[in-house]
């Protein structure tokens, strides 16, 4: 039972920090490498394939920082960049989704903006990291709420609107 909890709290801080990293660096760094993902590419319809939130900057952050949360963790560091790398791509696959949809980057959809980077990672990663089914949607569901309730902190204008 004591196991089962501390490998739910391992899938949880990896999943915070696949979230956190990017935005860390992004703060930090500022302009600085800020290179978007999809390049500045557009569709037919002149909307941006992902937007300038999505950039290399926060993919090799979160992975890289994932792959040493996992080491501190005890797990290997391989595990630990593929996690930040499936967390951080279902992340763009939302945001392709919102530009779809017409939503402006940066604008916040409670659980389509947290459960795929959840969700994505827990699942294809549940064995190495001794989740069952029920665990990684606790972990997702977790996550969801820490990061909903972290909103005002990581965009103020956003929280002040609510």
């Amino acid at each position: 039972m004591v196991r089962l909890m501390t490998r739910g709290f391992d899938a949880l801080l990896l999943v915070i920090v696949a979230n956190l990293a990017p935005w860390a660096a992004g703060r930090v760094m500022q302009a600085r490498w800020r290179a978007p993902l999809d390049g500045g590419a557009q569709l037919a319809d002149g909307s941006r394939l992902l937007g300038d939130h999505k950039t290399w900057r926060g993919l090799a952050s979160g992975v890289l920082a994932c792959a040493l949360t996992a080491r501190l963790l005890r797990y290997p560091v391989q595990l630990g960049a593929g996690f930040g790398a499936l967390a951080l791509g279902a992340d763009a696959v939302s945001s392709f989704i919102k530009r779809r949809l017409g939503v402006r980057p940066g604008t916040e959809i409670p659980g389509l903006d947290q459960l795929p980077e959840a969700l994505v990672p827990l699942l294809a990663l549940s064995r190495p990291l001794g989740l069952g089914l029920t665990d990684a949607v606790a972990v997702a569901g977790a996550f969801m709420l820490l990061d909903l309730a972290s909103l005002r902190v990581r965009h103020p204008a956003v929280g002040a609107q609510r």
